[in-house]
């Protein structure tokens, strides 16, 4: 079962940028269609964004135009830069293979807190 391992948050103002990683083991971040979803609390789980092994990326409505997921398969590395942040992308993020993401196992996630 594969793990992944999820940094980069933490607590930054609005209008502030965070880059998330996510990592896993071999090229597994490399070889499928990945995505980051985030939870914040009380809520459910959320898809954020994804990209397909062609480099397709697609994107909740709310985040169009600050968040960019994009991999580096040089380090096998999946990102999501987040840039204009707001109060309501407060959540723990995390990546997954997209595909039938509601039902796959998950990691511990990264904490982001936009807050003034």
């Amino acid at each position: 079962q594969v793990q992944f391992v999820e940094s980069g948050g933490g607590l930054v103002q609005p209008g502030g940028s965070l880059r998330l990683s996510c990592t896993a083991s071999g090229r597994f971040v490399s070889l499928y269609d990945m995505g980051w979803y985030r939870q914040a609390p009380g809520h459910q789980r959320e898809f954020v964004a994804s990209i397909n092994v062609a480099g397709h990326e697609v994107y909740r409505d709310s985040v169009k135009g600050r968040f960019t997921i994009f991999r580096d398969n040089l380090n096998h590395t999946l990102h999501l830069q987040m840039n204009s942040l707001k109060p309501e992308d407060t959540a723990v993020y995390y990546c997954n293979r997209h595909v039938n993401w509601r039902t796959r196992p998950w990691g511990q996630g990264t904490q982001v807190t936009v807050s003034s």
